[in-house]
């Protein structure tokens, strides 16, 4: 069974987290013991980080997780723990989708079914939006998030040998997230954004914008809701904007994102000149253009800078061992690896990425195999420079490692984050509704209705109330699409009521936040985009 939604909203989450509420009200038939109870929260924080990547879960592989993560907590607590056992059986993990409140399931043959339709079907269907709105290559873009651990070695197996005398060898966990993005034309790329979970050393005393990324810290080290808002309006409108003036183009995009929970679903609202039209959900990794060899080269360009700036580095100096030079590596030193990396990132690679997605727009396709391959192949060769025993095989492990899930141990320390964070107050996204568009509205009609009432110069009045409204147009349309989106909500709810008049009340099987301004009101679907 394929999870297609697994956590409402962070709330609920840190509730469960932190064991101060049921995910959902229960009666509890059986007590559990503390290390189930304690594997079951990372649980959760491992499905929702599985949900915020877009990858696939079934029972399955959640049973074999929580039982891998049971056994890690068992060893962690030692002595007093050797007796307690647990088995992931079926009747464990229906009591824990229901404690988690896991829902919308389907049977894999089902979910691959539809990913592969959707996935056929969608390209269709971006091709008519791209011709109805005149969208040519250069103006359609793409984002997408990724993570870095950003100062990791090889194994303690294919370390040098100097450094086998060291014990205790681990690969680093210092991981931060990049957001990379281009055009579909691939003459474009978007300055990367760089999430680390906080301010290191070697970056305080820095101005940011100096910087040849864009720096932004939080505790998670991920490209949050807050973040992604504040780079689309301070950061993609206005490289995006600058990058039109300059080919001679209108100031009017297509931002193709995948349907990932730190994606605002009205962002459509954010510019009348940018236009945003979501992947289906579950078929980022079959369609999206960042995931058809682009983050895969990127990350292979810049494991080659990092073994290059190590060997530059113990040439110049004879006395700098590797293991010098890798304790003084630091974030500053990665940054611009990064950004070096991706301007290595050649325009026909970018261009060749859209071929499933925009076909149409692909001039000559450029499959990415052989620059990865000899990417790999100059890294083993600065790796026998550095006196380090690695194969091929060792650096296709070190590169595939990125995306390698989330162990007990840092599940344990983002249960840790999340319990923080609640301390720290976060404000509420700014959001139109058209309850308040229409209360702004009556005002600015009003205010109008006083300045023609004392203007003996009707021609004066008549200019300056068609110069407001003018100026207010982008908000009037914008409240055209809230009242549409009532309007159809309503419909629908009084169509459900009339077919299946409810004489008692019966508990919903979904969860909408309290906190919610209208939970009532459909979510909108990721794969639709605003008219």
């Amino acid at each position: 069974m394929t999870v297609s939604k697994i956590i409402s909203d962070q709330k609920r989450i840190l509730e469960y987290v932190k064991g101060s509420a049921p995910m959902k009200s229960t009666v509890v038939t059986e007590q559990r013991s503390g290390l189930i109870i304690e594997m079951e929260r990372l649980l959760v924080l491992w499905l929702d980080e599985q949900h915020r990547r877009r990858i696939p879960v079934s029972q399955m592989l959640i049973q074999e997780k929580a039982e891998r993560l049971f056994e890690a907590l068992k060893k962690e607590k030692g002595e007093g723990s050797e007796s307690e056992e647990f088995v992931a059986s079926k009747g464990w993990f229906m009591g824990f989708k229901d404690r988690a409140n896991l829902h919308n399931l389907k049977l894999p043959g089902e979910a691959a079914s539809d990913d592969a339709k959707a996935a056929g079907d969608f390209p269709s269907a971006l091709a008519e939006i791209i011709w109805e709105g005149g969208y040519c290559d250069k103006q359609v873009f793409h984002v997408h998030e990724t993570g870095l651990f950003w100062k990791r070695m090889p194994t303690h197996k294919n370390i040098g040998k100097e450094e086998k005398t060291a014990s205790g060898h681990k690969a680093s966990k210092e991981r931060l997230s990049v957001l990379l993005g281009a055009n579909a034309a691939g003459d474009f790329k978007l300055k990367p954004l760089v999430c680390l979970a906080e301010n290191p050393r070697a970056i305080k005393g820095i101005w940011k914008g100096l910087l040849p990324v864009i720096w932004k810290s939080n505790k998670k080290s991920w490209v949050t809701l807050s973040v992604f808002e504040d780079w689309f309006t301070n950061h993609f409108l206005p490289e995006v904007k600058d990058y039109c003036a300059s080919r001679g183009l209108p100031f009017k995009v297509l931002l193709v994102l995948d349907s990932a929970p730190w994606h605002p679903a009205d962002l459509n609202h954010f510019h009348p000149n940018v236009k945003v039209v979501y992947l289906p959900p579950s078929t980022t990794s079959l369609l999206q253009p960042m995931g058809q060899g682009v983050i895969a080269s990127f990350k292979a360009y810049y494991l080659r800078r990092t073994f290059a700036m190590a060997f530059r580095a113990t040439e110049k100096d004879k006395e700098l061992t590797l293991k010098d030079f890798w304790k003084s590596y630091n974030v500053l030193a990665a940054v611009k690896n990064i950004s070096d990396s991706w301007v290595e990132v050649k325009q026909s690679n970018l261009n060749s990425a859209w071929k499933k997605l925009c076909p149409q727009f692909v001039n000559d396709f450029h499959g990415f195999e052989d620059s990865v391959e000899v990417v790999i192949k100059n890294v083993v060769e600065l790796s026998k420079q550095l006196d380090l025993e690695v194969e091929a095989e060792d650096v296709t492990e070190l590169l595939a490692s990125h995306g390698e899930e989330l162990s007990a141990e840092d599940l344990t320390q983002l249960k840790r984050q999340f319990i923080e964070e609640e301390d720290t107050p976060t404000p509420e996204p700014r959001r139109f509704t058209s309850r308040e568009l229409a209360g702004a509205f009556a005002m600015i009609e009003d205010a109008l209705a006083r300045f023609e009432a004392q203007d003996p110069n009707s021609d004066r009045y008549t200019k300056a109330a068609r110069g407001v409204m003018d100026s207010l147009r982008c908000y009037k349309e914008i409240w055209e699409d809230q009242k549409k989106v009532s309007f159809q909500t309503s419909l629908e709810h009084y169509y459900k009521n009339v077919e299946s008049p409810a004489t008692d009340a019966v508990p919903s099987t979904s969860y909408a936040s309290p906190d919610s301004p209208n939970p009532g009101s459909p979510a909108p679907s990721a794969g639709s985009a605003s008219p």
